[in-house]
This record gives C-alpha cells, sequence and structure tokens, in this order.
C-alpha cells in the first residue's frame, strides 16, 4: 500500500500565482526523484467551524485561502528516499529559504501517513 505526505497552509489570495510557480517547480522535482503524484488544491468550499475546520487548523487570516496538498510514495521507506534526494538537490535550495516562500511556513500543518483505503 501506498504512502503519502499532507500538507495544509495558508496562503495569501495576492500570492496564488506565485505559490503556483513554486509548486510546480517542486512538483518536477519531486517527480524526477521518483515521487508518485503530487497533487496542489487551493479551497474552494472550506468554511469556517465551530471547533475545527480548514481555516481554523492554519490560522487563516484576512486575505487568505487554504491549500491541500499531498505527494504520493510507494512507502515510507521510498518516501525517506525521495525526501533525501529533493532536499539534497541544488534547485529547492532558494525556495526552501523562509522570505523566498510566497505563504508562512511557520503555520503549515504536514504529516506522512500510510494509506489505508485506494479505490
Amino acid at each position: 500500500m501506498a504512502y503519502v505526505d499532507g500538507f495544509v497552509l495558508p496562503v495569501p489570495k495576492k500570492n496564488i500565482d506565485a505559490y503556483l510557480a513554486v509548486a510546480k517547480k517542486c512538483g518536477d522535482i519531486w517527480r524526477e526523484h521518483g515521487a508518485l503524484q503530487f497533487r496542489e488544491c487551493v479551497a474552494d468550499d472550506v468554511k469556517p467551524g465551530k471547533l475545527t475546520s480548514f481555516p481554523q487548523s492554519v490560522n487563516l487570516e484576512d486575505g487568505e485561502t487554504v491549500v491541500f496538498s499531498w505527494i504520493v510514495y510507494e512507502s515510507r521507506a521510498h518516501r525517506d528516499e525521495v525526501n533525501d534526494k529533493v532536499m539534497k538537490d541544488p534547485r529547492m535550495a532558494d525556495m526552501m529559504k523562509p522570505e523566498n516562500m510566497p505563504f508562512d511556513g511557520k503555520r503549515m500543518i504536514y504529516g506522512g501517513f500510510e494509506m489505508l483505503v485506494d479505490l
């Protein structure tokens, strides 16, 4: 069964085009190093909740939207191998600097997940 890294992050609406450019570059790099899928999705129907919600999870501020993304790998070991290569790829260096990110990386939520169902 596959393994997935998942991400939820706030992106200023004015930075969506810049975010898309970075995401496409990152997607190319991850796929080149072996990721099976690379997906980026922007919020379309994510209302604030009473207790929990996507907007609350990233402390969404005025003028921001939520991005939900995931990367699929063969296994956790495969993910670790791919991510090791990606982090050493010189094309990632400038994009990883906080001042160059088109979003607030401190409010990004991420983690690795074992896939339970794949239909």
